[in-house]
């Protein structure tokens, strides 16, 4: 069990920073928690199979490295939708089915989680006006990021002056799809074909889920970039949904991708 070392996320500048904007974030990895086993450091997964006050204590610790307490923490049912809620008040525990949170509030912190999906945060420094994402390839085609953006523009924040920063997900080297979702997706969009190149497997595909996320993005009229880690290759620092089902393993941990406007 791991308990001496603290978290240390990932950032980007482009989200701005606590002196300067009142803006805090962070792309967690797996160092800094409590967690062991297969489930091994920062686990914020309450649908995980790992014992659930280890993930309370690593949720705290995600909290206070973002200078809250835990009560401040919201993260939702994450059910591969376009579903955006808006939080105004911490739910208290509740986590409504939703892939996207949106704030204006100072004090609560929005978080993602994933372990291959992308996790997108979004900040508006101007206007004070953050988001926290959850896209994997179904999402994203049913448009959870443009509609993250649109509730962002609801409570003030431009179009223009948007930031978004795609945090660790399955890289473009590791995302090998069958035929049948590259005719599903292609046939969705005959564009799509730009996202996929062909695998060394007979019949299989590459796909680029961390251009296709940002391409979408852009699209929608926002500065979007990415961090360009891959959480299936990288185990030290990442969980990956698809390496524990290569491995057959029983379960997996999730990492979480934060952000709060500072009080």
């Amino acid at each position: 069990m791991i308990t001496s070392d603290k978290p240390a996320p990932l950032r980007s500048s482009l989200l701005g920073s606590p002196e300067k904007d009142r803006i805090a974030h962070g792309f967690f990895t797996r160092k800094g928690g409590v967690s062991d086993g297969i489930y091994r450091g920062l686990n914020v997964g309450s649908g995980s199979n790992d014992d659930q006050d280890r993930v309370k204590e690593n949720r705290r610790r995600v909290a206070e490295s973002l200078g809250a307490p835990l009560s401040q923490l919201v993260t939702v049912h994450q059910v591969h939708s376009s579903d955006v809620v808006t939080v105004t008040t911490p739910l208290n525990g509740a986590r409504p089915k939703a892939d996207a949170i949106v704030t204006a509030t100072p004090g609560i912190v929005i978080g993602a989680l994933s372990a291959d999906c992308g996790p997108i945060l979004f900040a508006d420094t101007e206007a004070k006006v953050v988001a926290a994402a959850h896209a994997g390839w179904r999402g994203a085609v049913d448009g959870i990021l443009e509609n993250t953006v649109d509730a962002m523009i609801a409570l003030g924040a431009r179009r223009d002056r948007i930031q978004a920063v795609l945090g660790p997900a399955i890289g473009p080297d590791n995302y090998e799809v069958g035929g049948e979702f590259y005719d599903q997706f292609v046939g969705t969009d005959p564009s799509y074909r730009a996202f996929f190149r062909d695998s060394a497997n007979n019949g299989h595909k590459m796909f680029d889920l961390w251009a296709f996320i940002t391409t979408r993005l852009e699209r929608a009229g926002v500065e979007a970039s990415g961090l360009q880690q891959c959480t299936y290759a990288d185990e030290e620092q990442f969980f990956s949904y698809r390496r524990t089902t290569h491995r057959k393993e029983a379960d997996y941990g999730r990492q979480i991708s934060a952000i709060t406007i500072t009080e």
